[in-house]
C-alpha cells in the first residue's frame, strides 16, 4: 500500500510543478494532495503541522493568483478602474490558456485604465506593465511552494522504495 500511495504523491507533486506554468491545472493544490498522500505511509516524517502549513501556503498562493494583478495594477499608479480592470482580466485571460494568463491582466488594466478614469495611454501601459508583473511574481511563489512540497515527496519516496 505504501508504494503504491508514494507513487501517486510524486506523479501529483510532478503534475502539481508542472500546474505552476500550465493555467488549467491548480498546481499548489495539486502538489498538497501528493504531500498528503506521502504523508499516509509508514516511512512518511511529514508532520501534522507541515500539512496544516503547507495547506494554508497552497490556499494564500490560490488567493494571491488572484489579488496580486490588482495589487501590483496599484502599485504602479493604477486607478480603481485599473485594478477592477487587471482582476476581470486575470479572470477572462484563464479561457485564453498561457497568452491569456500573461497578457489578460495587463490589457485589463489597460482597458480599465483608458475606458474607466480617462488616463494617458503611456500611464495605462504603465499600470497594466505592473499587472503583467504580478504574473511573474505570483509564477515564482507557486514555483516555490510546489518545489518544497515535492522535496518532502520525493524524501518519503526514497525512504518508502529503499
Amino acid at each position: 500500500m505504501d508504494i503504491a500511495l508514494v507513487i501517486i504523491a510524486l506523479v501529483m507533486g510532478l503534475v502539481g510543478l508542472l500546474g505552476v506554468f500550465v493555467p488549467v491545472l491548480p498546481g499548489t493544490v495539486v502538489s498538497y494532495i501528493g504531500l498528503l498522500c506521502a504523508s499516509f505511509t509508514a516511512d512518511s516524517t511529514i508532520t501534522i503541522g507541515q500539512l496544516i502549513l503547507w495547506g494554508i501556503v497552497s490556499l494564500t498562493v490560490i488567493l494571491l493568483d488572484y489579488l496580486l494583478p490588482g495589487y501590483f495594477s496599484k502599485l504602479f499608479g493604477g486607478t480603481k478602474a485599473g485594478i477592477t480592470g487587471a482582476t476581470v482580466g486575470t479572470f477572462l485571460g484563464i479561457f485564453f490558456g498561457i497568452p491569456g494568463i500573461i497578457f489578460g491582466p495587463f490589457i485589463g488594466a489597460v482597458l480599465g485604465e483608458i475606458i474607466g478614469s480617462k488616463t494617458t495611454l503611456e500611464q495605462a501601459v504603465k499600470v497594466g506593465f505592473g499587472s503583467m508583473l504580478s504574473f511573474f511574481v505570483g509564477t515564482g511563489i507557486k514555483f516555490i511552494a510546489a518545489i518544497y512540497m515535492l522535496y518532502y515527496i520525493v524524501k518519503v519516496f526514497i525512504a518508502v522504495i529503499i
